[in-house]
């Protein structure tokens, strides 16, 4: 299993970011998908979620939406009306299990993370 996430960087308190995830083969059919932040010192933290058929999704937030596309080969994670605590790096990951949405501690494969930055 290969995750990269992408699109992170520094933004305005207000703006909107979408972040994506390139996952290598059927990993976002085969697996159970989520989106995870961690603030300097601080736990990492799940705040969207998306089951493999697509149909079940989680968001800690309504500012948070998490989708895929059609071919299942890119995951999104979209931020709106971004606040100065959203600052964090943020990764992707995918859970082997038959939990629809997954407990934290069921994610067992992890990218490398994208930081992002809110500040005036």
């Amino acid at each position: 299993v290969q995750l990269q996430a992408s699109g992170g960087g520094l933004v305005r308190p207000g703006d909107s970011l979408r972040l994506s995830c390139s996952a290598s083969g059927r990993v976002l059919s085969t697996y159970q998908m989520g989106w995870f932040r961690q603030a300097p010192g601080k736990g990492r933290k799940l705040i969207a979620a998306i089951s493999k058929n697509g149909i079940n999704t989680y968001h800690l937030q309504d500012r948070f939406t998490i989708s895929r596309d059609s071919a299942k080969t890119t995951l999104y994670l979209q931020m709106d009306n971004l606040e100065p605590d959203d600052s964090a790096k943020y990764y992707c990951a995918a859970a082997n299990t038959a939990r629809v949405i997954p407990e934290e501690e069921e994610f067992d494969y992890w990218g490398p993370g994208t930081l992002v930055t809110v500040s005036s």
